[in-house]
């Protein structure tokens, strides 16, 4: 296939249901890692073209859903500063702190800028010497390459009022938590494409074989997901537990390696706070000591105040596949996209504002 909309095509799509229905003998719970998965599932009603045998449960795959509220709530404080620039992506700036978001401090006099890259911060502290240009790191290992890109470049010119407020997380030790929960119900698993195209699958093949949970690596379109439900129901029901490659259009084995070779230079494996979830350890990254100078919370001196989710959000349930967004008490009343009480319900790849959008 060469096009976009050859992964959409009906016919396509029709004959890959039918050799999942061919392929199906008992109930089987499948869970996608990676929001933008999430939204085209619910967007083009695939889990209702499934048999009813087959269970797709929505996973932490969202980097705006997962960053801790104690988070934005730092980067709140940033932005508010005299003198301080927070810069973030654009779908950062409606997630709730413990009392506001970024979009109501940039009302209340901050200066918070939205970017389309973390290269953009630089042209911006260039712009602006005599003040501090923060950007908000937030993301999975696809977005970690450009934002250590952003450090090595800072250095290389010698940018001094430059530096990362840091909320990385990595897919894997995720995968690890959701296995070793005593309330696992996942029997398999439909990777994020687009982390494998940075991190290869390497990372996966223990998992795979110590948890004996099938891992297929897949993209984002409708046939590409059915293809991987597809070969994930055939090792279930053959009683394999492999790590295999749906996406091979863009993943290989080893990923990027000058990508990744950059993300181990400029960043370290440290214990990370995932939002509704907890402490998941070696799940995030941080800068390494040779970057400290670029680490925000060092330059600000910050301190780290704990703060909790709404007491009738159940975002973490959610995010972990153990609810469904309409099974919340607040969805679509009290929680809204322009109104949300939880992180899912804001972000574009997040699960609550899938549902809203398309199954209101």
């Amino acid at each position: 296939m060469r096009y976009l909309d050859e992964y959409r095509e009906p016919a396509a799509i029709a004959a890959c249901i039918r050799a999942i229905r061919d392929s199906v003998t008992r109930e089987w719970r499948l869970m996608e890692i990676c929001g933008g998965q999430t939204h085209s599932i619910v967007r083009y009603g695939l889990d209702r073209l499934l048999p009813e045998t087959i269970s797709l449960l929505h996973g932490p795959g969202c980097p705006v859903c997962v960053t801790p509220v104690e988070a934005i709530d730092l980067a709140i404080a940033i932005s508010l500063r005299p003198g301080a620039i927070l810069c973030s992506f654009g779908d950062m700036l409606r997630v709730p702190g413990s009392s506001i978001d970024l979009f109501m401090a940039r009302a209340a006099g901050g200066d918070v800028r939205v970017v389309y890259s973390p290269l953009d911060c630089l042209q911006i502290a260039r712009d602006n010497p005599a003040r501090e240009v923060v950007f908000f790191a937030v993301g999975f290992e696809t977005t970690a390459p450009a934002n250590a890109l952003a450090v090595a470049q800072a250095e290389q010119a010698g940018i001094s009022n430059f530096s990362l407020l840091v909320s990385q997380v990595l897919v894997p030790p995720a995968i690890e938590a959701i296995l070793s929960s005593p309330h696992n119900r996942v029997q398999g698993f439909l990777a994020a494409g687009h982390v494998c195209t940075i991190m290869g699958c390497d990372q996966y093949y223990p998992l795979a074989s110590r948890h004996r949970v099938p891992i297929v690596v897949t993209g984002f379109e409708p046939l590409d997901i059915l293809q991987g439900v597809l070969m994930c129901v055939r090792q279930l029901e053959s009683g394999r537990a492999e790590v295999e490659n749906q996406y091979t259009r863009t993943v290989r084995a080893e990923g990027n390696r000058p990508a990744r070779e950059l993300i181990s230079r400029v960043f370290r494996v440290v214990d990370r706070h995932w939002r509704g979830i907890g402490v998941i350890p070696d799940s995030g990254l941080a800068l390494a000591d040779n970057y400290r100078q670029f680490d925000a919370e060092t330059r600000f001196t910050l301190t780290v105040t704990p703060a909790s989710e709404p007491t009738d959000c159940i975002a973490g349930l959610v995010m972990q596949g153990a609810r469904r967004p309409h099974e919340c008490p607040a969805f679509g009343t009290t929680c809204t996209p322009e109104s949300p009480r939880g992180a899912p319900m804001v972000s574009t790849e997040g699960a609550c504002a899938a549902y809203y959008q398309y199954r209101r």
